[in-house]
């Protein structure tokens, strides 16, 4: 089931065209993450996927629909997102932030009290619940803000398709909880839904997506399987770096060496 499409889309930021005639199908159980330089259009993507950026032309139709068909209630029973950093510094409790992606739905006190515990345990803050989110460290914050968005769109009966939308989800997470957030997003997508997300660890995107996506100035210049699409000439064009690819011994999953 496609859960994404993007047909010719141009988005003008500013004077300046930050994205050019991109064409995209992501569909249920994928997870692609988009990969490019500073200023490529990653985020710009992800907004205007989003519904937060208006599109100059070209068209945006998530789970068969244009944002225009919904209300933004019932769009968010479809479509969670977690932006590159949160403003919130109102002293809630963790289990506080994570039912806030609960609004959405109207599936009762009971079902989404334990959906929220789901998603605490899934991403290794159940021991947190009680405490202020204000009071958490940088990467504890970023797991309470990923446990709500997959809170959001938890259930596959609460809405007929599911895309969540990442930028940059690993950002101040140690090497162990970046692992683990990895393992719950793909078998988050496993179970039907669709994940587009912003990666600038290569070596994670590599090991974690079934797609690359790979922007530059605003183009989508590659799309594919990670051991088709990244390789060294490819490197050069994004990054103007200089690196070796070679293969994991056990995973067999490419691996960039700089």
């Amino acid at each position: 089931m496609s859960l994404l499409e993007l047909h010719n889309l141009n988005v003008t930021l500013g004077g300046n065209l930050c994205l050019n005639g991109v064409n995209l199908r992501l569909n249920a159980d994928e997870v692609a993450a988009i990969i490019g330089p500073n200023g490529a259009g990653k985020t710009t993507l992800l907004r205007a996927v989003a519904g937060e950026l208006q599109p100059d032309s070209g068209r945006v139709t998530v789970c068969g629909h244009a944002h225009t068909h919904w209300s933004l209630q019932e769009r968010a029973r479809h479509l969670a997102v977690l932006p590159q950093a949160s403003a919130l510094n109102f002293p809630f409790r963790v289990e506080e932030v994570v039912a806030l992606g609960r609004i959405p739905h109207s599936t009762g006190r009971r079902i989404d009290d334990a959906i929220v515990t789901e998603a605490l345990a899934a991403l290794d803050i159940l021991h947190l619940r009680q405490r202020l989110y204000p009071q958490l460290s940088g990467g504890e914050k970023q797991r309470t803000q990923l446990a709500r968005v997959m809170a959001q769109i938890w259930r596959a009966e609460d809405a007929d398709g599911r895309l969540l939308l990442l930028d940059e989800p690993t950002a101040s997470l140690d090497l162990g909880h970046q692992q683990q957030l990895m393992e719950k997003v793909r078998a988050f997508a496993a179970q039907g839904a669709a994940v587009l997300m912003v990666l600038h660890d290569l070596n994670l995107a590599l090991g974690s997506a079934d797609r690359l996506l790979a922007l530059h100035q605003g183009r989508l210049v590659a799309d594919g399987p990670p051991g088709e699409v990244l390789n060294a000439d490819l490197l050069q064009r994004l990054f103007g770096a200089r690196a070796e690819l070679f293969h994991h011994p056990i995973s067999g999953r490419p691996l960039v060496l700089l």
